[in-house]
C-alpha cells in the first residue's frame, strides 16, 4: 500500500511539472514561397538536456488548407532529425542557455506556405512509440 501511494504521488509531481513547461514560437510563422523561414522556440519550465520532459523539441506546419506536417526534431543529447521532403534544406539548431529551438527552412516551396509551430516530445512519448513498434 506504502508503495501504490509513492507510486501515486510520483505521478501527480511529475504532472505538475510537466504541466508548467511551456513553448512559444517567434518569427513569421507564415511565408511566401522562395523566402527563408526562420525561427525561434523559446522553452521554459525546463532544460532542453532533460530527457524526462523535453525529450525533443518537434517542429510542424500546416500548410493552408492542409493536416499537420513533420518537419524534424532536435533531442536532449543534441541529436537531430529531418522530414526526408526538407532534407537538405531544413536546419535545427539550438541555445541550452537561452532555452531556445531554432528552425531555418530555404526555399520554401508554394505548397509548403502556412503556418509553423514547435511542439514537445516527452520520454512519455517515446516510451508509447516503442510499445506500439515491438
Amino acid at each position: 500500500m506504502k508503495t501504490l501511494l509513492w507510486l501515486l504521488s510520483a505521478v501527480l509531481s511529475l504532472q505538475n511539472v510537466t504541466a508548467q513547461i511551456s513553448m512559444k514560437e517567434s518569427g513569421p510563422r507564415t511565408v511566401k514561397p522562395t523566402e527563408t523561414l526562420d525561427m525561434t522556440c523559446k522553452v521554459t519550465g525546463a532544460s532542453l538536456t532533460d530527457s524526462t520532459n523535453m525529450y525533443c523539441v518537434e517542429w510542424v506546419s500546416q500548410p493552408e488548407g492542409k493536416g499537420l506536417q513533420w518537419l524534424g526534431r532536435i533531442c536532449y543529447d543534441n541529436n537531430v532529425a529531418y522530414s526526408q521532403f526538407f532534407q537538405g534544406r531544413i536546419t535545427l539548431t539550438r541555445d541550452t542557455s537561452r532555452g531556445e529551438v531554432y528552425l531555418k527552412l530555404t526555399g520554401v516551396k508554394p505548397e509548403e506556405s502556412g503556418k509553423y509551430y514547435c511542439a514537445r516530445y516527452t520520454q512519455y512519448n517515446r516510451w508509447i512509440e516503442d510499445m506500439c513498434i515491438n
